[in-house]
């Protein structure tokens, strides 16, 4: 598979972002602009996508099925990667009862895409890891590979190590939001001694740094890196947000001419800055903050 029709921009520009709620305790925050890596693989999604693109290629298939909600990124970027390479498709979308609704944004792109969107209930959705039920899909589409939720395995943790490699030297702590798991384990095994990670995970339930830890041993054999998780800043839930993080993010928006989307950048920068401000950084610490779309 010729992998060279993506085009990456690696690696991403990392940006000063002068911002007084940082430089007033001795903080200098940077910007790793990964949502700049390709403009319709974005930063995580690219650096996760890429590895299993290439073992579904040495495979031989030409089909990708893969996992979502309804506002997935992943399932948007896995359409993207298709049509950009000539795969078909597949996406298992987790709620039956959108499949009598119009598309909202994200769904809609991905079908233009060419990606065969494939709504299930809750309950079935939960069964996307057990090989009972990938036979079931394979009995129903044929041959594909499949791709985890978020796009996180542990090629895709072998990938997002890149991220941190890119940071070597840049910044003591780096900062992700976390959907699934993988990008913070990448990030957090790339990184070089004296440097560790955060995840902000967008999700409820506490779960996201087990599944970190999870995803680095299938990846590495053992845990990796210094990292951390933080579970304040979900806001909710997925895709759920509250009136401060939509103050916050319009705020940040007018300071520094950068949008942070509400579902996951948004929430890992008001938990940097809320950290900052709650003096958990030394003075002279360089903080970078991933935005990854």
């Amino acid at each position: 598979m010729d992998l060279g029709a993506l085009h990456p921009r690696l690696p991403s520009p990392l940006v000063e972002c002068p911002d007084d709620r940082f430089t007033r305790r001795g903080l200098r925050l940077l910007l790793k602009r990964d949502d700049l890596i390709h403009p319709r693989l974005p930063g995580n999604k690219w650096r996760k996508l890429v590895p299993n693109l290439e073992a579904a290629g040495a495979a031989g298939h030409r089909t990708l099925l893969t996992f979502g909600g309804a506002y997935s990124n992943h399932l948007r970027a896995t359409a993207a990667a298709g049509r950009l390479l000539g795969l078909d498709t597949i996406g298992v979308v987790r709620g039956a009862e959108l499949a009598d609704r119009p598309l909202n944004p994200s769904l809609a792109r991905a079908a233009a895409d060419g990606m065969r969107l494939h709504f299930v209930e809750r309950g079935t959705y939960r069964r996307r890891a057990e090989p009972a039920y990938l036979a079931e899909l394979h009995d129903r589409f044929g041959d594909f590979y499949a791709v985890p939720e978020g796009g996180s395995n542990a090629a895709a943790v072998r990938g997002c190590a890149g991220l941190g490699r890119e940071l070597r030297g840049a910044a003591g702590v780096a900062a992700v939001a976390c959907g699934t798991g993988g990008t913070l384990a990448g990030l957090a095994a790339g990184l070089g001694p004296g440097q560790r990670a955060i995840g902000f995970p967008v999700l409820r339930g506490g779960f996201l740094g087990g599944e970190a830890e999870r995803l680095q041993r299938e990846a590495f054999g053992a845990r990796r890196g210094d990292w951390t998780t933080d579970d304040r800043f979900h806001c909710g839930g997925y895709a759920r947000t509250t009136p401060e993080l939509d103050d916050f993010a319009a705020d940040f928006g007018a300071r520094h001419g950068l949008a942070p989307d509400r579902i996951y950048v948004a929430k890992m920068l008001l938990g940097l800055t809320t950290l900052a401000q709650e003096g958990a950084f030394p003075p002279g610490t360089t903080l970078a903050a991933v935005v990854t779309g």
